[in-house]
C-alpha cells in the first residue's frame, strides 16, 4: 500500500481544520484586543487586525468574483439535467411555498421571542446616546436611497429588464429570474438547439468550482485571520453590553434549527444526531466566512454525497435557496427590528407587526449571499416603523457575529430544503438523467 505523504493537516478533515483556526482567531484576538488582554497597543493591535484579515478578505474576494457564474449555471443546469419539464413543474411549485412557509416560521418566531424578552429593556440610555451619532455613511446612504414604491412597481421589477445592470449591481434575485428564464426556455427547445448552450454553461460551472476549490485550500487561513480580525475590533466589552439582544438572536436561532431538524425526521424519518453530523462542515464553513456563496459547493456536495439528494435537486435548490431561502437573515432582522423599538419606545401595534412581517419575508427574499448585507437590508426595513437611522449603529458592533450564526443556519435550511424536496418529489425523475459532476471539495 502506497503511504500517504500528505501533511496531518492536509489529510485531516476540512471541518476539524475549520475548528482549529476558529479556535486559534478568536484565542489570538482576545490576547491583543485593546478590550482584552491587549498585550499590545491599540494601533499595533488594529494594524495586525488588517493583515491577519488579508487571506479572508482574499477568500471572500475569489467567492465574490466567481459567484455570479457559478449560480447562473448551476440553476440553468439543474432545471435542464434531467431534461423533463415536469422535473421544473414538480420542484417550483413546491419550492416556492416552502421557501414561504419556512420564511413566516422565522419571522413569526423572532418576532414572539423579541416581544416575551424584551431585549431592549436592558439596554441603558447612556449607550444608546453614545452610540446612535455614529452611524457609517454607507448605512446612512443606503437608508437615503431607498425610495418607496406602491406593489405593482414592485412586481414589474422582480422582472430583471437589464442583464448587464443586474450583472453590475450584483442582484442575485434578478440573476436567479435570468438563470430559470433560459432553463426553462432550455428546456422547450430540441435538444440539438440547446446542446451547445449546455455544453458552454457546464465548462462556465466547472471552471468556476476549480476556482472555489482552490480558495478552499486557504480556507482554514482565511477563517483564522477573519475571526482574529473582528475580535480584535469588537473585543468582549461590545458584545457584554448587548449580551441579552445577541442571546435572544442566538436562541432564536438555535429554535429555527430546531425546526429543520424536525421537518427532516418528519419527512425522511433520519436521525437528527446523523443530520447534524452530516452537514457539519458546511456548518462551520459557513459560520466562519459569513457567506452563503463560499459554501454552495460544499453544500452541494453533502446534499447529494451525505444526504442522498439527487444531483439535479441538490444543483437546482443549493443555489436557489442560497440567494431566497434567507431564513436566519429573516428571522435577525425582525429581532433586531423589535429590538430598537423598544429601545427608542416606538410601540408597535398588531397592524405595525402584520406590516413587519410582510416586509421582512419580502426584504429576506433575494438578498446578496456575502457578508454584512443584512444590516443594510435592515436599515430599510427600520424607516417603515419609525425607527431613526442612527439606531443601526447600536447593533453594528455585534452584527458581525450575529452573521456568523444566521449564515449557518441559512446553510442548515437549505440542505433541509434539498431533502424535503427529494422527498417530496417522489421517485419518478431518473438520477441517471443528470450527468454534471458535483464539485470536489476536500
Amino acid at each position: 500500500m502506497k503511504k500517504n505523504t500528505k501533511p496531518l493537516l492536509i489529510r485531516t478533515h476540512l471541518w476539524m481544520q475549520v475548528l482549529l483556526a476558529m479556535v486559534l482567531g478568536v484565542g489570538l484576538g482576545l490576547l491583543i484586543s485593546p478590550s482584552g488582554l491587549a498585550l499590545v497597543s491599540d494601533s499595533f493591535a488594529y494594524g495586525i487586525a488588517q493583515w491577519v484579515a488579508l487571506p479572508g478578505q482574499l477568500f471572500l474576494a475569489v467567492i465574490q468574483m466567481v459567484v455570479i457564474p457559478l449560480v447562473l449555471s448551476s440553476i440553468i443546469i439543474g432545471i435542464t439535467s434531467s431534461g423533463d419539464s415536469e422535473f421544473l413543474k414538480k420542484v417550483g411549485l413546491r419550492i416556492t411555498p416552502y421557501f414561504v412557509m419556512t420564511t413566516t416560521i422565522a419571522v413569526v418566531l423572532g418576532i414572539t421571542l423579541a416581544m416575551v424578552i424584551e431585549p431592549g429593556s436592558f439596554i441603558d440610555s447612556d449607550l444608546v446616546r453614545a452610540m446612535v451619532g455614529e452611524t457609517p455613511a454607507t448605512v446612512t446612504t443606503a437608508v437615503s436611497e431607498h425610495v418607496d414604491i406602491g406593489l405593482p412597481q414592485h412586481i414589474v421589477q422582480l422582472v430583471p429588464s437589464n442583464l448587464f445592470k443586474s450583472l453590475i449591481d450584483k442582484d442575485m434575485f434578478a440573476i436567479v429570474i435570468y438563470a430559470i428564464f433560459i432553463g426553462v426556455a432550455m428546456l422547450a427547445l430540441e435538444k440539438r438547439q440547446s446542446k451547445l448552450i449546455f455544453a458552454l454553461l457546464s465548462s462556465i460551472q466547472a471552471v468556476t468550482l476549480k476556482i472555489v476549490n482552490w480558495a478552499m485550500m486557504i480556507a482554514p487561513l482565511a477563517v483564522f485571520g477573519l475571526l482574529c480580525d473582528v475580535t480584535i475590533r469588537i473585543g468582549i466589552d461590545a458584545v457584554m453590553g448587548m449580551s441579552v439582544y445577541v442571546a435572544t438572536v442566538i436562541l432564536g436561532l438555535l429554535l429555527l434549527l430546531s425546526v429543520y431538524v424536525l421537518i427532516v425526521k418528519l419527512v425522511s424519518g433520519k436521525n437528527p444526531k446523523e443530520f447534524l453530523s452530516a452537514i457539519r462542515e458546511a456548518q462551520l464553513l459557513a459560520f466562519s466566512t459569513s457567506s452563503s456563496a463560499a459554501v454552495m459547493p460544499l453544500s452541494m456536495k453533502t446534499a447529494h454525497e451525505k444526504l442522498g439528494v439527487r444531483k439535479s435537486i441538490a444543483q437546482f435548490v443549493v443555489p436557489l435557496g442560497a440567494t431566497v431561502n434567507m431564513d436566519g437573515t429573516a428571522l435577525y432582522q425582525v429581532i433586531a427590528a423589535v429590538f430598537l423599538t423598544q429601545v427608542f419606545g416606538i410601540e408597535l401595534s398588531m397592524s405595525d407587526l402584520l406590516l413587519l412581517t410582510a416586509t421582512t419575508i419580502g426584504a429576506s427574499i433575494g438578498s446578496p449571499s456575502t457578508p454584512g448585507v443584512g444590516i443594510v437590508i435592515l436599515a430599510t426595513i427600520l424607516q417603515g416603523i419609525g425607527v431613526p437611522a442612527s439606531g443601526i449603529a447600536l447593533i453594528l458592533g455585534v452584527d458581525r457575529i450575529l452573521d456568523m450564526c444566521r449564515t449557518t443556519v441559512n446553510v442548515s435550511g437549505d440542505l433541509t430544503a434539498c431533502i424535503v424536496m427529494d422527498k417530496w418529489i417522489g421517485d419518478d425523475i431518473s438520477p441517471a438523467k443528470t450527468t454534471q459532476p458535483l464539485p470536489e471539495v476536500t
